[in-house]
Formats: C-alpha cells, sequence, structure tokens
C-alpha cells in the first residue's frame, strides 16, 4: 500500500483496477486531480484503470468537474454504435442496452479510426443484481490471441460494414448526429468511410480500420479492434438465424469481415473471445464511484442486471490513428 497526502491506493483480489482512496473525510476528488495530474498519468500507465471510491462525488456536475480536471478534452459521440443518453456537457449514459443483454468486453470506439484515449465512468445508482463493468488488461488479452491470427489481421485489416433502416438497430440520423445527407457524406469523406444510399432513408457504411494499435507512451502493441462484436455471430446463434431469415449477409444491421472483404472464421472468432473471457476481471459497483480506463490498455463490457442502475460515461482525449499503425 501506498500513500500520496490525503489518498491511499490499494489492489482488490485483482490486479486492475487499482483502488484509490480518501485516508481522511473531506477530499475533494477533482481538486485532488488537478494538483495531482503527474501522479495519476504515471498510475494510469502502469495498470491502466483506477477505481476512485469513497469520495463525496454525489452528482452529475461533481462527476463533470472531476473529468475536466483529468483532462479539459472532452470528446463528443458522434459515429455512434450504440444508445446513449447526453445528459449535460459531453456527459452521456452508458450504453442502454436491455438489463438482460451482456455487453461483450470492447475498447471504446475501436471500431473507428479515431478514438479517445481515457474514458471516465461515474456509478449514481448501482444495479440490485449485477450490472457490473468487467474489464481486462488489453495486453494480456492480446498475447492470448494467436500470434497467427494477429498476423492474418494485421495482413488484411478489418472491415465494419453497416446498414441503417428505419425500425432496425441505430437510425443513421442517431449515428451521425444530423439529419442532413450532405452532413453525413462530409462525415464520410473526411473520416473514411465508403458510403451509399441504398434507398430514400437507408444507408450503408463500409470502413476499413486497424486490427492493432501501438500504445502512444509505453509502445505496447494491442489487440484493438470491434471485429468480435460487430459480427453477426456476437448476437447469438438465434438472433443470427432470424436475422438472415429477413436479411441478406450484406444487409445485415452491421458485420464485420476481414479488411480484403472475405469472411472471418468461426473459430477465429471462438480464440478472440476465450483470449477477452480467459481475462476478464469484476468488481462491484459502489454508489459515488468514478472509474478512469485508459481506452488503449483496458477494455470494459457490462454484464446483465435486475433493478435500476445509472452509470455516467465521459471520453477525454481524441486521437487519430493513422499516425499510430503500425
Amino acid at each position: 500500500m501506498d500513500s500520496y497526502e490525503d489518498i491511499r491506493f490499494v489492489n482488490l483480489e485483482n490486479e486492475i483496477p487499482l483502488v484509490a482512496q480518501p485516508i481522511k473525510a473531506g477530499v475533494n476528488l477533482s481538486d485532488w486531480m488537478a494538483a495531482n495530474k503527474s501522479l495519476i498519468d504515471d498510475r494510469l500507465e502502469k495498470c491502466g484503470a483506477i477505481l476512485f471510491r469513497g469520495f463525496d462525488v454525489a452528482d452529475q456536475q461533481a462527476f463533470a468537474e472531476v473529468v475536466k480536471a483529468v483532462s479539459p478534452k472532452l470528446v463528443e459521440y458522434t459515429f455512434r454504435s450504440t444508445p446513449r443518453t447526453h445528459v449535460g456537457d459531453r456527459i452521456y449514459t452508458a450504453t442502454e442496452y436491455p438489463a438482460n443483454q451482456t455487453i461483450p468486453l470492447h475498447n471504446e470506439s475501436s471500431y473507428q479510426r479515431s478514438w479517445p484515449l481515457r474514458l471516465m465512468f461515474f456509478c449514481l445508482q448501482p444495479a440490485e443484481e449485477g450490472g457490473e463493468t468487467p474489464l481486462a488488461d488489453s495486453v494480456k488479452v492480446t498475447k492470448r490471441i494467436d500470434p497467427a491470427i494477429q498476423q492474418k489481421f494485421s495482413e488484411r485489416d478489418v472491415m465494419y460494414v453497416r446498414n441503417y433502416e428505419p425500425g432496425m438497430d441505430l437510425s443513421w440520423q442517431t449515428v451521425f448526429q444530423t439529419s442532413d445527407k450532405g452532413e453525413v457524406e462530409r462525415f464520410c469523406r473526411e473520416n473514411g468511410i465508403q458510403c451509399e444510399w441504398k434507398t430514400k432513408d437507408a444507408l450503408r457504411t463500409r470502413q476499413i480500420c486497424q486490427p492493432m494499435a501501438r500504445h502512444l507512451t509505453r509502445g505496447d502493441l494491442v489487440w484493438f479492434n470491434q471485429a468480435h462484436l460487430f459480427h453477426a455471430s456476437s448476437l447469438g446463434e438465434r438472433t443470427r438465424r432470424a436475422l438472415e431469415l429477413i436479411y441478406r449477409e450484406q444487409d445485415l444491421p452491421r458485420h464485420s469481415y476481414y479488411g480484403d472483404g472475405s469472411r472471418i472464421e468461426d473459430d477465429v472468432l471462438e480464440d478472440i473471445r476465450n483470449a477477452y473471457s480467459a481475462e476478464t476481471v469484476i468488481f462491484k459497483w459502489k454508489a459515488g464511484d468514478v472509474l478512469l480506463l485508459d481506452n488503449m490498455l483496458v477494455c470494459h463490457g457490462r454484464t446483465p442486471y435486475k433493478g435500476k442502475r445509472k452509470v455516467l460515461a465521459a471520453m477525454t482525449d481524441q486521437y487519430n490513428s493513422d499516425s499510430m499503425r503500425d
């Protein structure tokens, strides 16, 4: 255990997250963070996840102040892949999938060529049962993935295909946060996304992205994509078959391929998912918890839950992958 002024750092049963707790009452978390940025940067670079527990972070406004103390460079949630509610200045709800669903482990926005370097979560209300935010060390996950699979993806990249149709998955208006088709087309041009209007209100996009990325300061090359999450097999066999009765493969709401358009083999996806599963770490949320993640070093997900649950999220320090590709 190490002590730094009014804070102590302890490990739970697992290596992540590192837990920071106040030694005495009255420590303002946002003030302490602003005064100890180098310490936070150092600890976060080493472990990838810090859970701030036991501080008086009472509400959304207090969380917003904590986020800005970490970084003033908050990121808008654009080119969305999941439903969220915008509740404040670049503060959002965590993904609002139904409570009975699992959100697989992933690095935030790793289906894009740019992503936030840091994430923050704030637990206003933990679920009565479940609803944890499981974590995994991305470096360890990468080491578990067959090197031959890593090489294959590195040579081919990953292609994400998305179809936006009324009543199915997220609408293009929600994903791009606009109802202006010209704005959609501009965004796609600027971000290397192919787009085509299939009908008046139906859109298809394709984007080829990195399978891996190198950490800015540590230099680790980590598995950094969402091929396993976008692939139709992530829906489960029953749901996938039902969708395939309605849609041709190229018209599924979302799907992933190798960058050359060829199919990703089932055994490859199984190896990837097993790697995430083997490194999964779960901790129980407490009201007032604030979780800070290095988005390249630690991935996250969500377990199913019962009862009400309210977790807020913020993203900071947007980075473009074009300068990081190996």
